[in-house]
């Protein structure tokens, strides 16, 4: 080759490397800085249908548009993945496409995310509502969850004052009531873990924070997403003289039966679940607990594009706004905004406890000690049991990010499927 075209060839090449460096060092004074930086995989049991999913969607689009993260490039969507080794491919397909961060948002997910997070030590992952990974020995591995046991305290409270109204304005009958008095409530619940444990006796400590005489029945479904299961439950425990129907399952189903149950003429009122229900209860809908995902999504995001170690269990309430009520229903009692703005600033500041252990007993007693089963998730004493009641109330969600209450408070009877 002619030695001045070479010479000319060279020179080419070594501008074309300045002007690549240059370009890929450039951050634009930090504008779009998380574009190179992050790519994101996601999987889900659900999709956008369906609540609990659609919570998680949209808490990651709102951290992802606040950080400048592109969706259509750099976030990886698999919905309706099952809890099977499914998940797996999937955590595993979403490696090899390049993604720095592998999230799941389901419990079943997480035996299946630990093994591809031992087979990609490269990739961070994280297993929402897990509760193995601080004893997992993986450093890129995690668990989060939100105080969610919070807002439903606070749903309990916005029932608790339709109820009082119900009894002011003598809109009850003797059905309503069982045998000791106390007004009735029901509860659709997926499945007996701690999980749903938590929520059910936090929202039913919210009611009776309001009226003391109540007390709850809990129909499973055996399901998080059932929307024929969850109407049915919900039916069942109206027959059986509920008057204000809550949920822990995914679906419309529950809020569906008992808005119909009221326009038939019966007293019935509905608190639903992750989102807003009044669009299919829009006179039975109170108002639903639900979880502010973008807050914990945007935290995580920011650490893996900065580099920083991602917390091993995160759990964040109210002090931080991961966790809310949606939108009160036009059926809310006269003075319920006012109500819930004051206990929201008491679980704030501290000055409330939800599972404060003078606000319930365990067989007409009330607990000064309980430890709970953090196998698997700690090296501690006693074969991994942790004392979780001190200082006067039940610590939850601090010893890891998965709820731990399972304890069966009284005034909560779980139904068998006979009953």
């Amino acid at each position: 080759m002619n030695r001045r075209i070479l010479a000319i060839l060279l020179a080419m090449a070594l501008v074309f490397c300045a002007f690549s460096f240059t370009a890929c060092n450039q951050n634009n004074d930090g504008e779009n800085e998380g574009e190179d930086k992050i790519k994101i995989g996601v999987i889900s049991v659900g999709d956008e249908n369906e609540g609990y999913t659609y919570a998680h969607m949209d808490g990651i689009r709102k951290a992802a548009e606040k950080l400048g993260i592109d969706e259509a490039t750099q976030i990886i969507w698999k919905n309706n993945i099952p809890e099977s080794e499914l998940c797996k491919d999937a955590a595993l397909d979403l490696a090899d496409a390049d993604c720095d961060l592998v999230i799941s948002n389901s419990y079943g997910h997480q035996d299946f995310m630990q093994e591809a997070a031992t087979e990609c030590p490269d990739v961070q992952f994280v297993s929402m509502t897990g509760d193995k990974a601080a004893n997992s020995g993986l450093d890129n591995l995690a668990n989060a969850f939100t105080s969610v046991y919070q807002s439903r305290y606070v749903s309990g409270v916005v029932a608790g004052m339709k109820l009082a109204e119900l009894v002011k304005d003598g809109k009850l009958t003797d059905a309503n009531y069982d045998a000791d008095g106390n007004i009735l409530l029901g509860y659709v619940g997926a499945y007996p873990y701690a999980e749903v444990v938590s929520g059910y006796t936090a929202y039913y400590l919210g009611v009776k924070s309001v009226v003391e005489n109540v007390s709850m029945l809990v129909q499973y479904t055996q399901s998080w997403f059932d929307i024929a299961a969850e109407g049915e439950a919900a039916n069942a425990l109206l027959a059986k003289g509920c008057v204000i129907i809550c949920q822990h399952a995914d679906s419309t189903g529950a809020p569906a039966a008992v808005e119909a149950s009221l326009k038939a003429g019966n007293v019935c009122y509905s608190v639903g679940y992750n989102v807003d229900m009044l669009s299919v209860a829009p006179n039975a809908a109170l108002t639903s607990a639900t979880n502010n995902w973008a807050v914990y999504y945007e935290y995580l995001f920011n650490a893996v594009m900065k580099g920083e170690e991602v917390k091993t269990n995160w759990s964040e309430g109210y002090a931080t706004d991961a966790v809310a009520i949606t939108a009160l229903g036009a059926s809310c009692a006269e003075g319920t905004q006012e109500k819930v703005e004051s206990v929201v600033k008491a679980l704030k500041d501290g000055t409330l406890n939800v599972f404060d252990t003078d606000s319930f007993t365990v067989n007409g007693e009330h607990l000064e000690s309980y430890k709970v089963d953090l196998t698997g998730d700690f090296d501690t004493d006693d074969e991994g049991d942790k004392e979780a009641i001190w200082d006067g109330y039940f610590h939850e969600s601090e010893h890891r990010s998965a709820p731990s209450f399972d304890i069966r408070i009284d005034g909560i009877t779980e139904l068998s499927d006979e009953q």
